[in-house]
C-alpha cells in the first residue's frame, strides 16, 4: 500500500483518513498495538511515524529507527492475540527518516487490551458487541474455505519460489501465463480482489522462509543430555525452517543423529535403535499437516531427552476427535477421510512429494505422505515393540504432545 514516495507524499498532502494514520513520535507500545489491530480488523492501512497530526513531516534520529521499528514489531507479537504480521519500511522524505508501518487486512478478528477495535474514518474506534458479532461471523463464514487454501497478506505470486512449485506443476509450462494458470488451478495461488497471493499451503510448500510471513511456522529441536528440560544438560538445538517437507527431513535427521543404538553379542551380533525412525518419521509429518497455523503463538516443538522424544504441534484434534479416538481409530487423521485434517491441501502436496532414497528405505515408503491412514498405527505399535511403553497422546488447551519412550539398551537389558 502507497509503495512509491511519490504516492505517500501525496497521501500525507491529503491528510489521515481510513487507510492511513499519523504519528509524530512513537505512542506508548499498547496503544500502538491497539492502532494495528484496528487496521487488521478493517481493511489494512499503513501507520507512519515522524509525521505530524496537521500533516507536517518532523522526521525522526536515525539511531531512534531500529528501537522505533523492534518496539513495534514487539508489540504486535505481545500485545495482539493473534499475532499480526506487518511490514516494516524506512524512508527518507525531504531530509527527514520516518517510519512506515504496513499492516494487511486480517484472516482473523485481532484483540488489543483486552479490548477490540476497529479502524473508522481518520480514528479507531472500541467495537461494540454488534459490530463485534458481524465481524466474527463474516470470518466464520470465510473460515469455511480451509484454512490452508486461505491467502496470506502481503504475498504476491512472485512470492512462490520456482524451483519448489515447479515440483507440483507436471504440464511442464514455460509460458508465464499458464504457470499462473497453473498455480491457481494447485490453490497454491489464490485471488484476492484483483490481487494473486500465496495461498498459506503455497506459502509453506514454496517458500524458502514461511515463518517470515506466518509468524512461528517452522520447527524447533532440541537435545538434552538428560530427562529434563534443563539448559544446563542443552547438547544441541536447532530451528529447522524452508519448506515443510525441507523441515521434516531436518527434524527427522536430527533425531536420526542422537538415536543411540545398542549391540550385544551372544549368538552373533544383535543391535537395537532407541526409536523406530519409521516412527519418528510419521509423528513429524503428523505434527506438520494437522498442526493449526492459525495458531501464531507457538511452533511444533521437538525434545529429545535420554528416555523418551516430545513432539509438540499446536492446535486441537480437528472436529470432534479425542486422543482416545487415535488408536483405536487410525482413520482419525487419515488425509484420504474428508475433514479428518484441517490442512487438506498441504496433505495432497506432501503425497506428491517422494522422499530421498536414503530416507525411503528407512521409512519404508515412497512419499512423504501415503495416505493410507496408517501413520498413528505405525507410531504406536512400532514404538511399543522397541521399548515395551505405548508412546502417549495428551492435549493441553491448544496444543498435542505425542510422547515415545525410549527402547533400553541390550547392555542395561543383560543387566537387568
Amino acid at each position: 500500500m502507497f509503495h512509491s514516495l511519490t504516492e505517500l507524499t501525496e497521501k500525507i498532502y491529503l491528510g489521515e483518513d481510513s487507510t492511513i494514520e499519523f504519528k509524530r513520535e512513537l505512542p506508548h507500545r499498547e496503544s500502538l498495538a491497539e492502532e494495528i489491530a484496528a487496521f487488521a480488523n478493517a481493511s489494512g492501512g499503513v501507520i507512519l511515524i515522524g509525521v505530524d497530526d496537521d500533516r507536517k513531516i518532523v522526521g525522526m534520529d536515525r539511531q531512534d529507527l531500529d528501537r522505533i521499528e523492534r518496539t513495534a514489531v514487539e508489540g504486535c507479537r505481545d500485545n495482539i492475540d493473534p499475532t499480526v504480521h506487518i511490514l516494516t519500511e524506512k524512508l527518507r522524505i525531504d531530509d527527514k527518516n520516518l517510519l512506515k508501518i504496513e499492516v494487511p487486512h486480517s484472516l482473523f478478528v485481532h484483540e488489543s487490551s483486552g479490548r477490540y477495535f476497529i479502524r473508522q474514518g481518520s480514528s479507531k474506534r472500541r467495537m461494540t458487541t454488534e459490530q463485534l458479532g458481524r465481524l466474527l461471523q463474516s470470518h466464520s463464514q470465510a473460515h469455511r474455505i480451509s484454512f490452508d487454501e486461505q491467502f496470506v497478506p502481503n504475498t504476491h505470486k512472485d512470492t512462490l519460489r520456482e524451483t519448489l512449485y515447479q515440483r507440483f506443476i507436471t504440464e511442464g509450462a514455460t509460458d508465464r501465463e499458464k504457470i499462473e494458470n497453473l498455480l491457481l488451478k494447485r490453490r497454491l495461488l489464490v485471488k484476492e480482489g484483483q490481487e494473486h497471493r500465496a495461498s498459506v499451503a503455497g506459502l509453506l510448500m514454496c517458500h524458502d522462509r514461511p515463518d517470515d510471513y506466518l509468524y512461528n511456522s517452522f520447527i524447533q529441536a532440541v537435545f538434552y543430555n538428560g530427562v529434563e528440560r534443563d539448559a544446563n544438560y542443552q547438547l544441541d538445538a536447532k530451528d529447522f525452517r524452508g519448506s515443510l517437507d525441507q523441515q521434516i527431513v531436518g527434524a527427522f535427521k536430527f533425531v536420526e543423529r542422537y538415536n543411540q543404538v545398542s549391540a550385544r553379542k551372544d549368538i552373533g551380533r544383535i543391535e537395537r535403535s532407541q526409536y523406530s525412525m519409521r516412527a519418528v518419521f510419521e509423528a513429524v509429518v503428523n505434527a506438520v499437516v494437522h498442526r493449526d497455523y492459525s495458531k501464531a503463538g507457538s511452533k511444533i516443538r521437538l525434545f529429545m531427552f535420554t528416555d523418551r522424544i516430545e513432539l509438540y504441534s499446536p492446535g486441537a484434534l480437528a472436529n470432534t476427535l479425542t486422543v482416545d479416538d487415535l488408536r483405536y481409530n487410525q482413520v482419525a487423521l487419515n488425509p484420504d477421510v474428508i475433514g479428518a485434517t484441517r490442512n487438506e491441501l498441504l496433505a495432497r502436496l506432501l503425497s506428491e512429494l517422494e522422499l530421498d532414497d536414503d530416507i525411503g528405505a528407512q521409512v519404508v515408503q515412497r512419499h512423504f505422505l501415503e495416505r493410507r491412514g496408517e501413520g498413528v498405527g505405525i507410531i504406536l505399535n512400532e514404538s511399543e515393540q522397541l521399548s515395551g511403553k505405548t508412546p502417549v497422546y495428551e492435549l493441553f488447551g491448544e496444543e498435542l504432545r505425542l510422547t515415545i519412550f525410549a527402547a533400553k539398551s541390550l547392555q542395561e537389558e543383560k543387566e537387568s
